[in-house]
This record gives structure tokens, sequence and C-alpha cells, in this order.
């Protein structure tokens, strides 16, 4: 098939930024939060290098990658694609927080 590609899903964990402008994971009125599933779409830019990497989803949410998982092509149509990687990193403290919820 001549349009087909790798997809994976990455499986991570909003954040926001603190007044120090380092990220935090983003949560809700309870202090809560919940890890989401992105995938790699036709477009997305950039490369997956390593789990703590930071993605911006296509509503400009970044999120931190906490989990890899491969999917077949023809099931990508079952997760959003991902808009770009970026080449920021998340501390080893945010990763093993959210790793929490898997």
């Amino acid at each position: 098939m001549k349009g087909k590609y790798e997809v994976f899903q990455y499986i991570g964990v909003p954040l926001e930024t603190n007044d120090s402008g380092q990220y935090q994971i983003k949560t809700d009125e309870e202090g809560d939060f919940k890890l989401h599933s992105w995938r790699t779409g036709k477009h997305t830019k950039g490369k997956y290098k390593h789990i703590g990497q930071v993605f911006m989803t296509e509503n400009n949410l970044m999120v931190a990658i906490i989990k890899v998982n491969p999917v077949a092509f023809k099931d990508r149509h079952e997760f959003t694609p991902l808009q770009r990687f970026t080449s920021q990193q998340v501390d080893d403290a945010i990763i093993a927080q959210a790793k929490q919820k898997l």
C-alpha cells in the first residue's frame, strides 16, 4: 500500500508549566490526572526518541510520553493523531508519578 507508514500509540500525561516555566502534570480540581492516548499520523512532525519526551497535540496541548505501543496500520483510526514531537524532556519524577496510573 503506497501511503502506509509506521503507527505507534503514545500514552501520555498532559502538562502545564509552573511559575518557573518548568513542566508539571496538569491536574483537575481534585488534584488528580488521567493518562490519554495519541498516535503518530501521516503529517506528524519530528521523531520519537525516548520516554519522557514532550509532544504537542493538534489542540496545542503539551504531553509527556509515558508508554509507547505499536499499532496495526488498519487500527490507527482508534486514536487521535498528534501534531509534532518536541526536543523537550520532563523530569524523571514526573515520569514516575505518571507511570503509577498505568
